[in-house]
């Protein structure tokens, strides 16, 4: 399981070390796409088909199927680990997450999120103060299934 969050640094040629407690569970082929709230996603190459996780099953005749696989897939590179376990971030990621120097990795279960320290402080201030609203919303959701 991935869990925890750790820091890193951006190198002049666009590298960052791969934390080594991630490396263990998702490997040396990892999938990189656009995430959600300017985060990127990372995943184990064998397991990208979590990222269509809620459009399996759903006809790609949906607008909206198709636009989360876009979204995902269709903005998504394959990377490798290099001898000191580094991955290379492509370019137009970089520019989508906003991502400079200092970045930070985040272990969510199944996948890691990768952030741009600064955003990554913006968004978890934010988060924080907003969670009792969020938590008391997903448990009225789940009361009315």
């Amino acid at each position: 399981m991935l869990i925890g969050q750790i820091s890193a640094r951006v190198d002049e040629k666009f590298r960052v070390a791969f934390p080594k407690q991630f490396r263990e569970t998702i490997g040396k082929k990892i999938v990189v796409t656009q995430g959600f709230e300017g985060s990127l996603i990372l995943v184990a190459e064998s397991n990208w088909k979590a990222l269509l996780e809620g459009t399996e099953g759903k006809t790609f005749i949906d607008g909206g199927v198709r636009d989360l696989q876009r979204y995902l897939l269709g903005c998504a590179s394959s990377v490798e680990l290099d001898e000191k376990g580094r991955i290379l971030l492509p370019q137009y990621l970089r520019m989508f997450a906003q991502i400079e120097t200092d970045v930070i990795f985040l272990g969510i279960s199944r996948y890691i999120e990768l952030w741009d320290r600064k955003r990554w402080d913006v968004y978890h201030t934010g988060l924080t103060k907003r969670i009792e609203s969020v938590t008391e919303k997903l448990s009225r959701n789940n009361g009315n299934e």
